[in-house]
């Protein structure tokens, strides 16, 4: 699969201990894979091999497994192992990090379920092998039972492999801020960004359990050997603090430092503020890791050196490079004086008020098809732009790849039932019911299709060129993650061969939390692969956007639009016409302002950006990054 180059931008690299060059900054082996599949295909080998010489010893292999999506791979690989390759579970004995509290086991959000679901019910593991907490002891039980849990894992032998996740606080298991290096299994009160995380396993934000039962940080260090997983932009920042900064509680993970058979796997968007990958002329000459000061590299730099020095481009000296470490750059280019505009003429020339051209100028409008995750995705993340192509003249048609039901909350179904019904009463007498679970989820979609409809209406895009795909994928249920399937790939191929586009927008923020986007992004990217011949294709650009969750970064740019403040308005119009998603929306993250506000805030700090770089000082800046694709070159040669 290919991969937008702005954020994969360096091949993978085996394990290597801190002290490699490149890796001086991080304090224990990490190894980038090249997709989160390859590394959930390595971690499973990894356990098979060892399941397979501890049967061959007559041995046990006790392992401790996670939840949540980042090990959903491993299960899927050893799944397939057992099934296809005769690897057999009959010897292997199994503990869970963590369970809810007050969290029945057979409830469908539970990690019981989600265990059996995932792994259980498809390996021949014996049941009385099985250990996960109980979640619904009485609390004056509790104690005792993470007692007796830690005595069962040390009766078992002990952890053989531990396999880990990271949430965005820097917890383990369930171990969040404020874990001491001696914790136990014992009870613990989530953070609110954990719960906000896992309330998409959740009919409602407000059904995510308060607190939960986890192994402790000691008892996970006691493992013979730990794998931690992390996949993704949303972790990116946290892996480099837990294994970049010093071992702190503030962020627990940074205790496997003190581990010593522990591995790090990342795919390339969770390591990519590493320093090696993020600011790799800091760990030495660039030719020492296979690199080289090509325009992208020397944009990166001397971006950073702008900001890092806080003065625009044009003023930076020779002494702010080798201050800040680029003299290496200087010797293979001369003067920062000739750097300096170099990179000031290529970040000026991103800039344009003509996303598709002037129609006058390239043959008439264009045909612009941008693809949106969720309903409101397009207005949130580049709505000035869509208003600005509407406006021009061009053909906009708008594809929304998902439903977004999840984000409406069961209350607000109920709401607008209730309200339906005694209208009807009232004209019909009739006694009012509530709705059934099927029931709910369908009137979810229309709802978001309704606020979609209006929301394009505001910005001059007719109903006849939305299209509603409801990728299938989506709409599995709150506690699976399915892969994207020849179900969800079709619908986008179709729709591409019936628009056969100019340029294509699509959302390229890999740091939405709950892997939506990502997914989205893997379907239209196995469509363009597919239709890669077509004439048309040969021709398209296509264009990767962000801003609900992250901005692109002023190195990363390929095309930034200029917002007038009339704009900024006019989109705030239509991402209001998103009602369900206002004041109290269920998937908000760490960011607790309304969708509209953080959008309004990102888009004047990318003016701000350039305008700090050296640019005119724009009311707002919506950004763009070229999609490097093989296959299509009118999209990335």
């Amino acid at each position: 699969m290919a991969s937008p180059s702005k954020i994969i931008a360096y091949s993978p690299h085996q394990d290597t201990l801190p002290s490699s060059p490149e890796n001086r900054f991080e304090r224990l082996p990490i190894w980038v894979a090249a997709s989160a599949e390859e590394a959930g295909r390595r971690a499973a080998r990894e356990i098979a091999a060892l399941i397979r010489t501890h049967e061959a010893q007559g041995r046990k292999t006790v392992l401790g497994l996670a939840t949540g999506s980042t090990p959903v791979g491993i299960y899927r690989e050893l799944i397939r192992l057992h099934q296809e390759e005769n690897l057999s579970f009959r010897n292997v004995v199994t503990f869970n990090l963590d369970e809810y509290y007050a969290l029945a086991s057979s409830a469908p959000e539970s990690y019981h379920m989600f265990m059996q679901e995932q792994l259980f019910t498809h390996i021949d593991i014996l049941p009385e092998n099985i250990h996960l907490p109980d979640g619904m002891l009485p609390r004056e039980k509790v104690s005792e039972a993470c007692r007796d849990y830690e005595q069962r894992i040390r009766d078992a032998g002990g952890l053989d492999i531990q396999i880990l996740g990271i949430g965005r606080t820097g917890h383990i298991g369930f171990n969040e801020p404020g874990s001491t290096l001696r914790s136990r299994t014992r009870v613990i009160t989530l953070d609110h960004l954990t719960r906000r995380d896992n309330a998409s396993y959740f009919p409602d934000p407000q059904d995510v359990p308060i607190q939960a039962l986890t192994m402790g940080i000691a008892t996970i260090l006691e493992a013979r050997r730990v794998l931690l997983l992390a996949f993704g932009e949303h972790k990116a920042e946290i892996v480099r603090r837990a294994f970049e900064g010093e071992p702190h509680a503030d962020v627990p993970a940074s205790f496997l430092q003190q581990h010593d058979n522990a591995l790090v796997m990342l795919d390339p968007a969770a390591a990519g503020h590493l320093t090696r990958i993020r600011r790799p002329w800091l760990t030495g000459p660039l030719a020492d890791l296979g690199l080289e000061w090509d325009e992208t590299m020397m944009r990166r730099a001397v971006t950073w050196l702008a900001e890092a020095a806080r003065k625009p481009v044009l003023k930076l000296t020779d002494l702010d490079y080798n201050e800040h470490g680029l003299q290496e750059l200087l010797g293979h280019f001369g003067t920062a004086y000739d750097i300096n505009l170099k990179i000031f003429r290529a970040i000026q020339a991103t800039i344009t008020g003509w996303p598709a051209g002037r129609p006058h100028q390239v043959g008439g409008p264009r045909r612009i098809l941008i693809f949106s995750p969720h309903p409101d995705d397009d207005v949130i993340s580049m709505g000035g732009t869509l208003i600005r192509l509407a406006e021009q003249g061009h053909e906009v048609h708008i594809a929304y790849q998902v439903s977004g039901s999840n984000a409406v909350s069961d209350r607000t179904v109920q709401k607008f039932f209730r309200f339906g019904k005694h209208l009807a009463d009232l004209r019909h007498g009739q006694k009012q019911a509530e709705l059934s679970s099927e029931e709910v989820r369908p009137l979810k979609a229309f709802i978001r299709r309704l606020e979609a409809t209006q929301a394009a209406d505001v910005c001059r895009v007719p109903e006849e060129r939305l299209h509603f795909l409801n990728l299938p994928f989506y709409d599995v249920g709150h506690n699976q993650r399915t892969p994207i399937s020849e179900k969800d790939i079709a619908p986008i191929q179709a729709l591409l061969e019936e628009v056969q586009p100019h340029q294509i927008y699509a959302a390229g923020d890999l740091a939405d939390p709950h892997g939506t986007h990502r997914l989205c992004l893997q379907a239209l990217e196995a469509a363009l692969h597919r239709v890669n011949s077509a004439a048309w294709a040969q021709e398209c650009i296509v264009w990767l956007y962000r801003g609900a969750w992250k901005e692109w970064e002023l190195p990363e740019v390929d095309m930034a639009v200029p917002i007038s403040p009339g704009e900024v308005l006019h989109k705030r119009r239509a991402i209001f016409q998103h009602e369900t998603q206002k004041d109290q929306a269920m998937f908000l993250g760490e960011d607790g302002r309304e969708f509209w506000q953080r959008a309004e805030e990102r888009t004047r700090a990318s003016a701000q950006a350039f305008n700090a770089f050296g640019m005119v000082d724009y009311e707002a800046i919506e950004t763009f990054a070229r999609m490097k694709f093989s296959g299509i070159p009118g999209a990335g040669s």
